[in-house]
């Protein structure tokens, strides 16, 4: 396998997609916060000294990028989009159905225009911002497409869907703005909405919910797009293709084949963290339409669903086969989801999740020399 030089710039050799598995003092102080034991501020103190923590384990483990683990949300997308003016939290009927368990209730809903004003998790960023010293502070909030996809909308706020989705990009371009200005340079799009593209059973499911995935398709490239137009030179965006990831389990199976064309030759972001750890993910073909020099695809090749390390030489052979594809200069390895999108988190330890995250650090190394 040819070598490359090591980057210095995002998405990195080796990364992570970032979430982190809440430690049991953030599970015991939030639960004592919802029974009113403490208070917001106490856990706030709480939160910080638990993603110090944290965020001293990564450096040592040899990552660039630090985040906060997501250690101040219950959910990786709900916790933002509500923070967005016009967006509010219910309670669901029912919870999302993965396979064989169901996630608390929890539901969105757009009462008024959207818009992206003091947003609460800039105070979060600006934290991670202060105690990330020499590394890079990686910020992760959801896709817009989220919105579109989980969000339900009051009758009258928007006749016209088309005056939300504008809507929704100006948002997303304040945020992105504001976020540089607090001094991010590494912003990450998270996004299940994709996966919906991605086989027949589930656009024909969309097609029964009255939805046209056509439609949806061209809507979610032209929103991502529109968001991040104005963005600086000097931000790298990326964007986390996700088929679900809730306590080990998952919600969508099929490759990228369908959607290959728009996310690898249409889509205007810096890189694509993309599931690869299992045959639910398909092949490396549809890497034959990535067309930019400049376009990095980040390969999840290390599970975050369960404790085993994979074997390096076979994560090694599989980097070199997606060379085939897509020069090694653009490849980076990360695992393939967080570890804990929700904050019931994956079925595993939390020193198993550091060495699968220094699992990806040795295979890097290894590979780009």
């Amino acid at each position: 396998m040819n070598q490359s030089i090591k980057r210095n710039f995002p998405p990195f050799r080796a990364d992570q997609v970032g979430s982190l598995l809440r430690t049991d003092r953030i599970k015991q102080a939030r639960q004592q916060k919802a029974q009113g034991e403490i208070t917001s501020e106490q856990l706030r103190l709480i939160e910080d000294e638990e993603i110090k923590r944290i965020v001293a384990k990564q450096k040592e483990i040899g990552l660039q990028a630090v985040t906060d683990g997501e250690f101040r949300r219950a959910w990786w997308h709900f916790d933002f989009l509500e923070g967005l003016d016009g967006v509010r939290e219910f309670v669901s009927d029912s919870g999302i159905q993965f396979h064989n368990v169901t996630t608390k209730a929890r539901g969105i809903k757009v009462v008024d225009k959207i818009d992206f004003t003091n947003h609460p998790m800039l105070e979060d960023y600006k934290f991670l911002h202060r105690i990330a010293g020499d590394h890079v502070a990686k910020m992760t909030i959801p896709s817009p497409n989220m919105l579109l996809f989980r969000g339900l909308v009051e009758d009258g706020v928007y006749p016209h869907k088309e005056d939300m989705y504008r809507d929704l990009s100006q948002a997303y371009k304040k945020a992105i703005k504001s976020f540089y200005d607090a001094g991010c340079r590494y912003l990450q799009l998270d996004d299940t909405a994709w996966a919906h593209l991605c086989s027949d059973e589930q656009k024909e499911k969309l097609r029964s919910q009255g939805f046209d995935p056509e439609e949806m398709r061209l809507t979610f490239t032209k929103t991502i797009n529109d968001a991040v137009a104005d963005r600086p030179e000097d931000m790298n965006i990326t964007m986390h293709i996700c088929r679900g990831n809730f306590q080990s389990t998952w919600l969508f199976a099929g490759g990228y084949e369908p959607i290959a064309e728009d996310i690898f030759g249409k889509l205007n972001v810096d890189g694509l963290f993309l599931e690869y750890d299992n045959d639910r993910s398909g092949g490396f073909e549809p890497l034959r339409f990535v067309n930019r020099p400049d376009l990095n695809i980040v390969l999840g090749l290390i599970t975050s669903k369960y404790g085993e390390l994979e074997n390096a030489d076979d994560v090694k052979r599989r980097i070199e086969e997606a060379s085939k594809y897509v020069n090694l200069d653009q490849l980076c390895l990360s695992p393939q989801c967080g570890f804990a999108s929700t904050e019931e988190g994956n079925k595993l330890t939390e020193e198993q999740q550091w060495d699968k995250l220094r699992h990806v650090v040795n295979i890097a190394n290894d590979v780009w020399k």
